[in-house]
């Protein structure tokens, strides 16, 4: 392992995890191509999604420093005795990022030895690749609604978790698929990404804290603070790069060009499976 492999690397967790195409699969492809083998770099890969966590807080820092501000407030007034009020933007945009938390962190803890065995399934992941695409293409047909967090209900946080919860399969995109559910729900284009990407903050930070102890089992091998600086850099400037990308598409509503680059991994890896 090398800096210029960890630059590599960090690139494609940073892209591929917020562009809706799948970053489970194109880093283990990107991995191949660079001979690296996946037990010599599963610590780099964890600290490669902590570097793609940063770029969510950096975009969005205003609306996550409100919602931690107003969960403060809130705290205050509980022991104070004035009760729970969530009676503004930031207080239910807070209640319904857990609430959608619960059906994702429910579907990992039962399911998760099932998905983890579609990683050795080429077929399932291509086909995977494929549903992600269709699911694009569909929601840019569905367009958007007009509901903001005002009318936001609890069921839509629920049912935008389990969308997220399906992304646990490889080649689902976990940030097209809340997108596509919380499209469906009506919400409007703004609070549809907002969503999407601050609801990746637990999930992310839970799958990070769940792999932390396995990557330490298998120790650091060759790596060294450069090469983990140099990949959590990478990873977290293109995050921000791709999360400002994928809020450009989806206002020029231009979500199905990604449909086009799934179908044809999808259909290719598919093609390839079926020809072994």
């Amino acid at each position: 392992m090398n800096i210029f492999k960890a630059i590599i690397l960090g690139i494609a967790q940073g892209l591929t995890e917020f562009l809706p195409v799948s970053s489970s699969g194109h880093l283990a492809v990107t991995q191949s191509l660079l001979n690296v083998p996946e037990d010599k770099v599963l610590f780099l890969t964890v600290m490669l999604h902590f570097g793609t966590l940063i770029s969510v807080f950096f975009i969005y820092s205003k609306d996550i420093f409100n919602i931690v501000l107003e969960y403060l407030k809130m705290t205050v007034e509980l022991l104070t005795g004035r009760g729970l009020k969530f009676d503004n933007e930031y207080r239910k945009l807070g209640l319904y990022i857990m609430i959608a938390t619960i059906p994702t962190g429910l579907m990992g803890f039962f399911f998760g030895d099932v998905f983890e065995s579609f990683y050795t399934s080429q077929l399932i992941i291509g086909v995977a690749l494929m549903i992600t695409g269709t699911l694009l293409w569909f929601a840019e047909k569905v367009h958007s609604g007009k509901r903001n967090i005002h009318n936001m209900k609890w069921l839509d946080a629920v049912i935008v978790g389990i969308f997220q919860g399906m992304a646990i399969t490889p080649g689902i995109s976990r940030s097209g698929s809340t997108i596509v559910g919380s499209l469906l729900r009506g919400f409007n284009k703004e609070l549809a990404t907002k969503f999407s990407f601050l609801i990746s903050i637990p999930a992310i930070l839970g799958a990070t804290a769940f792999e932390v102890k396995d990557a330490l089992s298998l120790g650091l091998g060759d790596l060294t603070s450069g090469i983990l600086v140099a990949g959590i850099l990478s990873a977290f400037l293109s995050g921000v790069f791709a999360i400002r990308a994928l809020i450009n598409f989806i206002k020029k509503e231009k979500l199905y060009y990604f449909s086009f680059y799934t179908w044809g991994i999808g259909g290719i890896i598919v093609i390839l499976s079926l020809v072994k």
